[in-house]
């Protein structure tokens, strides 16, 4: 187990790009691979050891609370944090933190509309070591087209498919000591409002993650992630018989 057991999941988005999908359910709750994106991430949750989890919420709403209800099901302690009027990732944050009735360490915070196998128990120890107030995972970002490669004649000599770039990005995915939540924003974004004076101070850190990690926006993403489950689940059957 990771030691980290409370977790705040950020559930309020629209999915604009994904209507008709989202028309009745906000994005988390698109249905992929016979589950909500949603469902997906709790079940990682608590498989990685967390007790308590806040989900931070706004359009339709009662989709997720009729999913989840308390938690029970899942062996968790699930509640829910809903805004009134928008408030942005780093205010939706702030609000649910003031839900958490048994934090004694540091406080997960990721978006619902991805799924990833990360090692939390390895995001914790790094967390841990570097003593920041802020881990945020970060992942390679990949090309979303094919690359043409030419030499200096301008002749064309191999294509890439979608590779690997040589930079990182934001995974939507945080350790945060409960200490630096009174400088969250009460509205706004905290990459904006926040993150760049951490950063200049030396409190936030970066955790590299090259492992399985996906997001939903647009239809084409989502039939592609349907594809990888899929062909993950036939892999892991195979290597059984």
């Amino acid at each position: 187990m990771s030691g980290i057991t409370t977790a705040i999941v950020l559930a309020g988005g629209r999915g604009e790009r994904l209507r008709p999908l989202t028309s009745d359910r906000p994005k988390p709750m698109i249905v992929v691979y016979n589950y909500p994106l949603l469902h997906h991430s709790v079940v990682w949750l608590r498989r990685s050891g967390i007790k308590e989890i806040v989900i931070s919420c706004g359009y339709r709403h009662e989709v997720i609370e009729e999913h989840f209800q308390d938690g029970r099901r899942f062996d968790l302690k699930i509640t829910y944090s809903i805004e009134e009027t928008p408030l942005g990732r780093g205010g939706g944050i702030k609000l649910a933190s003031q839900s958490l009735t048994k934090a004694s360490g540091p406080i997960l915070v990721i978006n619902g509309d991805m799924i990833t196998d990360l090692p939390l128990k390895e995001l914790a120890a790094f967390h841990t070591g570097a003593k920041c107030s802020i881990t945020m995972v970060t992942v390679p970002l990949k090309s979303p087209y094919g690359i043409v490669e030419s030499d200096n004649d301008n002749n064309v000599v191999s294509f890439r498919e979608k590779p690997t770039l040589p930079y990182w990005i934001n995974a939507g995915v945080y350790l945060i000591d409960k200490e630096v939540l009174k400088e969250f924003p009460d509205k706004g974004d905290h990459e904006e409002l926040l993150f760049p004076r951490l950063a200049q101070e030396h409190r936030l850190k970066s955790f590299s993650f090259d492992g399985f990690w996906r997001t939903i926006d647009t239809a084409k993403d989502l039939a592609d992630l349907q594809s990888e489950l899929e062909a993950l689940k036939s892999a892991r059957l195979s290597d059984r018989s």
